[in-house]
């Protein structure tokens, strides 16, 4: 294929998704870049884990990590540690180049299916492209079953900056916080940080687990989060660096609190 303008990535890629499904085909392409931005994500979004061909997934690589270029990646390397081996960090989780990012995941596994939902499960799938879709479909159709609460999963990152995906289901809170939330939080962090060392990631970004869908509160829940990592690192001697990410700035007032203090 003759080399193409990320416009005109974006309008291949618009045009194969449309063409793929027989209900789409009434969608009007909108002119400004925006719009179109906002369809192609919508149409990522929907679609379900099937192959594609690799004119498609080369042109979508081009697109995406041109896509993330332009937002600007931040290197693990350019970050102050806050204590040895801990870090806070503010920004796009998307963006980080480190050993694996960590997705809040639904049990499924397969991503968010809303289109242009501002959860971080939507942007991850995003912006890795629909082979990490694909990559989870395999994942649990050879576990055969829902992933548990607590438990997680490693995944190649595709076109994310950083190597892996680590996914995890955090629990759900639906009234008051209990002493099982509390513990199902803590396995989140606990199953991520024995993941990563078995596959010898060397570090690791965590988002602030259940504290947006699933509405645990973000005090108790980063809380637990320092807690757990710092147990962890010191108990099994472990030298993985270890990243607090943040987007709000909520988050990250009470994550500066909780350790420089």
């Amino acid at each position: 294929m003759k080399a193409m303008t990320q416009a005109e990535r974006r309008l291949y890629l618009i045009n194969y998704l449309i063409s793929e499904e027989k209900n789409c085909n009434n969608i009007q392409i909108p002119l400004g870049e925006k719009e179109q931005k906002q369809l192609l994500r919508a149409l990522f979004n929907v679609r379900m884990p099937k192959a594609a061909d690799n004119d498609f997934l080369k042109v979508q690589d081009e697109y995406l990590q041109e896509e993330t270029r332009r937002k600007g990646i931040t290197d693990l390397s350019e970050l102050k540690p806050v204590e040895k081996g801990i870090y806070l960090w503010k920004g796009d989780i998307t963006t980080l180049r480190c050993g694996a990012i960590v997705n809040a995941a639904n049990s499924e596994l397969l991503g968010c299916f809303y289109p242009n939902h501002g959860c971080i499960d939507n942007a991850i799938h995003t912006f890795a492209g629909i082979q990490l879709r694909s990559a989870c479909y395999e994942l649990m159709k050879k576990q055969g079953h829902s992933e548990e609460t607590g438990k997680a999963q490693i995944t190649p990152a595709f076109n994310l900056p950083c190597d892996y995906v680590i996914h995890t289901v955090g629990p759900i809170v639906g009234g008051r916080l209990t002493k099982n939330d509390e513990n199902l939080l803590a396995s989140c962090y606990l199953s991520c940080l024995k993941l990563a060392d078995r596959n010898n990631v060397k570090s690791i970004a965590f988002c602030c687990i259940s504290t947006g869908e699933f509405h645990f509160p973000n005090e108790r829940a980063a809380e637990i989060a320092v807690e757990t990592v710092r147990e962890y690192k010191e108990e099994k001697q472990s030298q993985i660096e270890v990243i607090f990410n943040v987007f709000k700035e909520t988050d990250f007032e009470i994550y500066k609190r909780l350790l420089f203090k």
